[in-house]
């Protein structure tokens, strides 16, 4: 990899970068000054929680450095014209230094120049590096870039998830939230200004067999989903995991209409803290399955990330030793099926 020095002004940002698209497509094209993309790109603070640097701290850390660590990515176009793949927000932090007269060599930035890529190669680098790499996208233009690629692009979910070593239930669970949250969600607001791309994550536990159906069943639609998430029920947004306890029982779906889920939540476990326990030696294989379901869809944020972050944890191994017998004894049926 051989990293060269090049002057900024030879160099253009990529308008039609996920993270910023959404923004930018709603002005004009004569309308795109550099301050709003400057905005633009600072939209997503705080979006990825405090491991990932905002806009500003970004910004003071290449300011004290005197540079970036690491180098833009850049495609040479055949007529000679440079774009931006990766490094967006750098570049334009450079030129905000240079407009500012901030101390420091701000004419060049480091950069990884490819000639002429085809843009599947382009496609390959933006997911590894914003999907799975060190500075991922927010998730909601996570989604809406995989849903381009899939929709618009015509690639197919296996070839999103070799070039960005994901997962396909992520990947098919990611585009159809996206997919809800535009058809449902964006068309019942007041205007464009109140989408809220945060509300996301509402739209992925939407995703959940469990929850679509206690959903269906209690005579609901996607649309009632999406008005609860604008009325902001669901506080905090995993909650939307408790729809299934919810809405079979009457008084605990008043609740949850008036004071949203979180509420509701509580007056179920409450009610059922006695009469939902069972007990094992007598409970079936059906029983059993419901309540780990069940419990599964209690998990708080914190359990769930104490989970992934401890490999010691008890539950994480009672649950892993259970996938390992199901897997085995799941293959034995389908197999003594396809003989």
């Amino acid at each position: 990899m051989v990293v060269k020095m090049i002057p900024i002004d030879k160099v253009e940002l990529d308008l039609s970068n996920p993270r910023i698209a959404r923004l930018l497509g709603m002005h004009k094209k004569e309308a795109i000054t550099s301050e709003l993309i400057a905005m633009a790109l600072g939209a997503g603070d705080n979006q990825e929680g405090d491991t990932y640097a905002t806009y500003r701290n970004l910004k003071e850390s290449i300011r004290t450095n005197g540079g970036v660590i690491h180098p833009i990515i850049v495609n040479k176009k055949p007529d000679g014209k440079m774009i931006v793949i990766e490094g967006n927000t750098r570049l334009q932090i450079y030129r905000e230094f240079q407009q500012e007269k901030t101390k420091g060599n701000w004419d060049t930035i480091p950069a990884v120049i490819h000639e002429s890529l085809p843009q599947m190669h382009v496609d390959a680098i933006r997911l590894q590096a914003h999907l799975v790499g060190p500075r991922p996208w927010d998730p909601y233009s996570k989604a809406r870039y995989l849903h381009l690629l899939n929709s618009e692009k015509m690639l197919t979910t296996d070839q999103i998830v070799e070039f960005c070593g994901g997962k396909r239930k992520q990947v098919l669970e990611y585009i159809q939230a996206y997919l809800d949250m535009e058809t449902f969600y964006r068309p019942q607001l007041n205007s464009e200004d109140d989408f809220d791309p945060t509300r996301f994550s509402a739209f992925v536990e939407l995703q959940r067999n469990r929850v679509q159906n206690a959903i269906v069943t209690s005579g609901h639609t996607k649309k009632d989903f999406s008005k609860w998430v604008i009325d902001g029920l669901f506080q905090p947004l995993e909650t939307v995991r408790a729809l299934p306890d919810i809405l079979p029982n009457k008084e605990a779906t008043s609740k949850f209409l008036e004071e949203g889920a979180a509420e509701a939540r509580l007056l179920v476990n409450t009610k059922s803290a006695s009469s939902d326990s069972i007990c094992l030696d007598d409970a079936n294989l059906v029983d059993l399955g419901n309540e780990i379901s069940r419990r599964l869809s209690k998990l708080t944020h914190a359990e769930w990330k104490k989970m992934k972050t401890d490999a010691t944890d008890p539950t994480r191994l009672s649950l892993s030793n259970l996938l390992w017998e199901l897997r085995d004894y799941l293959d034995g049926i389908i197999e003594d099926e396809d003989a």
